[in-house]
């Protein structure tokens, strides 16, 4: 792995280079860090109001864990730094552990995760509550010591941030019990979680609205009560998107927020399907019913809500 720093128009970019060998030669992949993509206003990343005041209710607990679930290239670390952001000020001390370091920031303390020389995600949480952090974001709870760690700085009065790999929100609970995190600890700390998905939004220069049939909407999980043709849209492609139909993404959420009656949940035999009806019915919208939202809106297309969501069972 290695990094490229670059200068355009006078906005600064990072290029995060991967290399592998493979049977025909170098596979490259690389990756665009742009600190404007990387710092925006929460409002601006996709959330529906009731869902931006939900998750905006639990990153201002004063203590406590929120994680931000979701696979790889999901936008965990927009969201995460672009929360940072919004929690920022002069009398907060954000303190992050990274492996890598996805952006510099003046106003945050962070530190690069080393293993080569033993600076582990787990060593690093060992000691920095010395440094007084009111705020640490942790870039992936991905073993056991480093969610002992973060809950162990919730418990000291810390509000924790992090990740997890997981397909919804409730799957967090569980995912971290197969850490070996004991359940009750989880009830007296974790606070709020975000799962998330990215869909590509069509191209206002090429947009044009399309007919579909309700039947082919049901495999959304979507029943409009009509027979006739649906209006959607499409981009059918020009310079400006370079003909794919698509300019930008925006974010797909399912907020959770861990209430009383979902902490009652959080037991050594906690089932998944029972916590997703339970947050339904406190109100939690699925990734699925966010993504058909967008789809309604204009914003997305069928394939697209389709490529990044499921129904829920």
């Amino acid at each position: 792995d290695g990094r490229i720093k670059m200068e355009k128009g006078g906005v600064e970019a990072e290029i995060r280079v991967s290399s592998i060998p493979v049977a025909f030669g170098e596979k490259l992949v690389m990756r665009i860090s742009d600190p404007d993509v990387l710092f925006q206003d929460l409002e601006k990343l996709g959330f529906t109001s009731m869902d931006l005041i939900r998750y905006q209710q639990f990153i201002h607990m004063p203590h406590g864990i929120v994680l931000v679930c979701g696979p790889t290239g999901s936008g965990k670390s927009t969201t995460l730094y672009s929360t940072l952001r919004e929690l920022s000020s002069p009398d907060i001390n954000i303190t992050t552990v990274e492996d890598p370091i996805e952006m510099i920031h003046e106003d945050f303390n962070q530190i690069a995760v080393q293993p080569v020389v033993g600076i582990t995600f787990g060593s690093i949480l060992r000691n920095i509550l010395r440094q007084d952090p009111d705020i640490i974001m942790i870039g992936e709870m991905r073993d056991l010591e480093t969610a002992e760690n973060a809950i162990q700085a919730a418990l000291t009065g810390h509000l924790v941030l992090s990740t997890l790999h997981t397909n919804d929100a409730p799957s967090s609970v569980t995912r971290l019990q197969d850490l070996g995190t004991p359940s009750f600890l989880l009830q007296a700390t974790l606070v709020g979680v975000l799962a998330q998905r990215l869909v590509r939004k069509i191209c206002p220069f090429c947009k044009e609205p399309i007919e579909m049939d309700p039947k082919e909407l049901a495999s959304l999980g979507l029943d409009l009560g009509r027979n006739g043709p649906v209006e959607l849209h499409m981009g059918k492609g020009c310079m400006k998107c370079r003909g794919t139909g698509y300019l930008g993404r925006s974010g797909v959420y399912e907020v959770l927020p861990v209430t009383e009656s979902i902490k009652k949940m959080i037991t050594p035999e906690s089932n998944v399907e029972a916590m997703f009806d339970m947050a339904k019915r406190e109100g939690m919208i699925t990734l699925r019913e966010n993504a058909v939202k967008k789809l309604l809106a204009g914003e997305t297309t069928y394939q697209e809500v389709l490529r990044v969501t499921w129904k829920p069972v």
